[in-house]
Formats: structure tokens, sequence, C-alpha cells
């Protein structure tokens, strides 16, 4: 095509000149015969029709390549990525990579819970973080409290845990909280079998008596400012490393110094010492970690719009119709 553009472009204005020469010549007055200015006339209107051609084909020839170019690029780009925008809380960042795939099952299968939990900490959790920060502490930790009591401050584990924060009598008689002593059912059942009526009419005035005491972990204020007291000091004896702030809370600081020893790193993580701690810490430092994370992202999670990794979208099903579309630009610029 682009060498018929260029012979028809040179020929008609070779034609036209021929044409003007003869007409001259057979006047009567015709110019005086100079040889050299009709062949210089000649080529002189040649060689400027011949620019004007060139241009208007290079011209044609650019956008017929551009036109190309976009077709091409329209070939090439047929997916998009979906990018992450889950973001970790402060404290949580840089533990990504590890906690991901976790956080992502646990929102598929129990997204329920977690939105009764968010929905049941709107009152509590907001004043958690405060005293939290009273005592330098970071408000994340709040989240102890849903995963301790799930708000509930009658709660009694068997353990004979006891309150919102999940007390043993010990550590809250440490802390300063008034408290009951938690019997065993095996006690009870000594005093009852080993004093018969007499025993059965003590015990129910024990119960009385212990009736009229206030067990201080039942207590929201009181039992979180020991709850706070209780974190600061194992931060002390962690170096400030949360996670492990946090195993300790469930299995103790013991527990901890111990999985940190048979680590045999001189600092290490929770990631390092994971597999020597018991399965319910495993899964206790999981979840608060989880928790968090969901609690950070809570409109994008109950939208279903988070996003734990970047996801590649094919877009090979609309892929045709702009391929289609930029073949009929190319022949559209072939007929003008």
């Amino acid at each position: 095509m682009s060498n018929n553009f260029l012979f028809h472009s040179l020929a008609l204005p070779a034609l036209l000149t021929s044409n003007i020469i003869y007409n001259m010549t057979r006047k009567k007055n015709p110019l005086p015969h100079r040889p050299g200015f009709l062949q210089c006339l000649m080529v002189a209107m040649l060689f400027f029709t011949g620019q004007k051609s060139f241009s208007q084909f290079h011209r044609t020839d650019t956008s017929q390549r551009e036109l190309l170019a976009s077709v091409d690029k329209r070939a090439t780009a047929n997916y998009f990525v979906k990018e992450c925008n889950v973001v970790f809380p402060e404290i949580l960042k840089g533990n990504e990579e590890e906690a991901t795939d976790y956080i992502e099952k646990f929102c598929a299968k129990r997204k329920e819970y977690i939105i009764r939990m968010h929905t049941r900490g709107k009152k509590l959790l907001p004043k958690a973080a405060a005293i939290l920060k009273k005592h330098n502490l970071p408000e994340e930790l709040k989240v102890l409290l849903t995963l301790e009591s799930a708000y509930n401050g009658n709660a009694v584990s068997s353990a004979g845990a006891v309150g919102y924060w999940q007390f043993m009598d010990v550590v809250a008689k440490e802390y300063g909280l008034k408290y009951v002593p938690h019997e065993k059912k095996e006690e009870k059942k000594k005093i009852v079998n080993g004093k018969g009526k007499k025993g059965i009419q003590a015990t129910k005035a024990d119960k009385k008596e212990t009736a009229k005491l206030k067990d201080e972990r039942k207590n929201f204020n009181k039992a979180t400012i020991a709850a706070a007291r209780y974190l600061r000091d194992r931060r002390v004896n962690l170096d400030d490393n949360w996670l492990l702030v946090v195993a300790s809370y469930n299995c103790g600081v013991g527990n901890v110094w111990s999985a940190m020893e048979k680590s045999g790193r001189a600092n290490p993580t929770f990631w390092d010492i994971k597999k020597y701690l018991p399965a319910e810490t495993k899964a206790y430092v999981m979840n608060f970690i989880t928790l968090n994370v969901i609690f950070a992202n809570y409109d994008q999670f109950t939208k279903n719009n988070l996003i734990f990794k970047p996801v590649r979208i094919e877009l090979r099903d609309n892929f045709e119709q702009p391929m289609q579309d930029a073949m009929d630009e190319l022949e559209d610029s072939r007929l003008r």
C-alpha cells in the first residue's frame, strides 16, 4: 500500500508539469527558449510535491505504528493485581509472614465469634485501653480481656482463675486484690464426708460469710489496674517482647524462660520458642494476634474486603473485545 501511495503522489505532479510546458510552447508569444529553465521548473515541482507526499506518508506510517504498539500493550495487559490491604497494629508489625495464614483461616472459620467479641467489647475495651496507657503499656494488650473472660466478670476457670482477667488466688494476693479463696471440689468433699450433717451446716455458714466478702477480681477497674501492673512487670522480665509477654500471661513467665533456654538463641522471638510452649499457649498467642489484626481492620472484615495476600486477577474473558476494537481502528486509519 505504501509503494502505490508514493507512486501516485509523484506521477501526478509530473504529468501536470508536462502539460504546462506543452501549453506554453504552443502560445503565440512563448517564453524565450531557455533549455535549463524548463528542466529546473519540472525538478522543483517534483521535489516540492514529493516532499509533501512523503511527509504525509510518514505521518500515516507513524500513527499506524503507534496503533500497533497499543494493540501489543493491550495483548499483554490481560490481568491486574489486587494488593494486600490488611494493616497490622504497631506492636505486631514484622509478624505478617508468620501470622497471615492463621489469621485468614481463623476469619473464615470463626467469623461469628469475631463479630460477637467485637460487639461485646465496645464498652469495656476502650476503658481497658485507657488504663493500660496510663501504665505505659500498648493498648493492643486489651485483647487479653477478650481471650481471658470474654468480658464476663463472674467467669471462673476449672483451675480456679476468677474474674475479668482470670487471676489465680496467689496472683490476686500478690497484686493487692481482695479475693475469695477458691476451694477445690476434693476439699469440699472431704469436709462434707468427715463431718456429716454438722459439716454440711458448717459449709453453709462458710458460704454465707464468703458471700459477704467482695472478690475484687470481679471488679473491672481494680482487676484491670492489677492486670496492667502484672503486664508491666512481665515487660521488664522479657525485654519488651510483647508476644513473649502475652505467652507468659497464659502459661507463666517461668515456662517462657524455659522455652527460651531450650531454643538456644541469645534473644529468641516467640516464633523461635513456639515449639517448646504448651499447645494452649501457642493458640493463645496466635488468637491474640488475630483479634488485634481483625479489630484494627474491622470495617473491611465485615464487608468481606480483606485481602491478606496480593491476588492476580486474569482478564482473559474480556480480552477479545479490546483487541477487536484496536484492529478496527487500524483498518479505519488505512481507509483514511
